[in-house]
């Protein structure tokens, strides 16, 4: 379900969360073990486990720490962390710290809104601070707030992804400060 936001609707798409699992890893033994986990340490020095579910990916270091990628709410993410521990306890060469739910951190949030009007990405470009936009590159400008701390993808359309906050009332006064910004540059008809 989406928050209703006085006339905006938006829809967290993904979540970004970090987390010590208090293991010790072998990564390759993992992947030997484990067909859910890739591990090709020339392309990158953690091991990657997909989960279908909940749907999401954590990538794991030897040290114990992991990033989860792909949940769309919090208690997703502390399913698959605790689904994450349960299967590689068993794998770990040192239990560091015993724990069955490890606390973990939200490092970004991405939301998809529409702001229900359409853009005129030129003028916008043009006359609001922090506005990048090369249509020859990518057909969306990027707005960048300090506070809150957000970057927004706007499109012509009145389509937004919102990214860089880490927490729902982050992305919600990000919101509604864009709409605010955005009014007097909207087009009648959103294409």
């Amino acid at each position: 379900m989406s928050p209703k936001l006085k006339g905006i609707d938006y829809t967290i798409t993904n979540i970004v969360a970090s987390s010590n699992l208090g293991l010790e890893l072998d990564l390759f033994l993992i992947a030997t073990k484990i067909p859910q986990v890739e591990y090709e340490p020339e392309q990158f020095p953690g091991a990657i486990l997909k989960f279908d579910d909940p749907k999401a990916t954590i990538l794991l270091f030897k040290n114990g720490k992991i990033v989860c990628v792909g949940c769309k709410s919090e208690a997703k993410i502390a399913e698959t962390i605790a689904k994450t521990v349960k299967l590689l306890t068993p794998y770990a060469k040192k239990i560091i710290k015993k724990t069955k739910r490890p606390e973990f951190e939200i490092t970004n949030i991405v939301a998809s809104a529409n702001l229900g009007m359409g853009l005129d990405l030129y003028t916008i470009a043009s006359e609001v601070e922090n506005v990048e936009y090369e249509p020859e590159q990518f057909p969306g400008a990027i707005l960048k707030f300090r506070e809150p701390k957000a970057s927004l993808l706007l499109f012509k359309n009145g389509k937004v992804i919102c990214a860089g906050s880490k927490d729902e009332r982050s992305i919600e006064a990000a919101l509604m400060k864009a709409k605010k910004i955005l009014k007097p540059f909207s087009t009648v008809n959103p294409r």
